[in-house]
């Protein structure tokens, strides 16, 4: 039976998320919505942020390992942020244009794994953003996403 590759793999490489975030947070830095969220993010953000997608759609453990990251710690970096549902909109829009320009996969199948995972993901950080605490327990851990299962919190029960 043929292996089914993780989205990681699908999508390319470390490469792949590197320059896919890369030019994305150039035009978030000069978006008139989003810029100031983002104009004292450190110079590491960006590497942060491809690592942890790339790990949380199977592929190396680089946020978790390299960058000292967790699941819990990503969840801190949007606490007290307040970000609107506009500046969440915003955001998974120049993502999915990048994503275009950049020549992401764009067959359905990667496509719906990707922006469900985009989704739900902008929409925890919306959620976290209007809490002065983080909720989150630092030794749960990372998301995985993959071809169509949900992230939580409702996963399938065990008959």
């Amino acid at each position: 039976m043929k292996k089914i590759p993780t989205l990681y793999e699908w999508a390319g490489d470390i490469k792949t998320f590197d320059g896919l975030f890369t030019l994305f947070y150039s035009k978030v830095l000069k978006d008139d919505l989003l810029g100031e969220v983002f104009e004292k993010m450190s110079s590491e953000h960006v590497k942060h942020v491809s690592h942890f997608v790339a790990e949380v759609f199977g592929g190396d453990p680089l946020y978790t390992s390299k960058d000292g990251g967790s699941h819990s710690h990503m969840i801190g970096k949007h606490i007290g942020k307040m970000l609107t549902e506009e500046m969440r909109q915003r955001w998974v829009h120049l993502l999915l244009q990048t994503a275009d320009e950049v020549g992401l996969k764009s067959d359905p199948e990667f496509r719906s794994a990707f922006v469900g995972y985009i989704e739900w993901g902008t929409r925890l950080a919306v959620i976290n953003s209007q809490l002065k605490v983080n909720p989150m327990d630092t030794n749960e851990p990372m998301p995985k996403w993959g071809w169509g299962e949900t992230g939580g919190p409702y996963l399938p029960s065990e008959n």
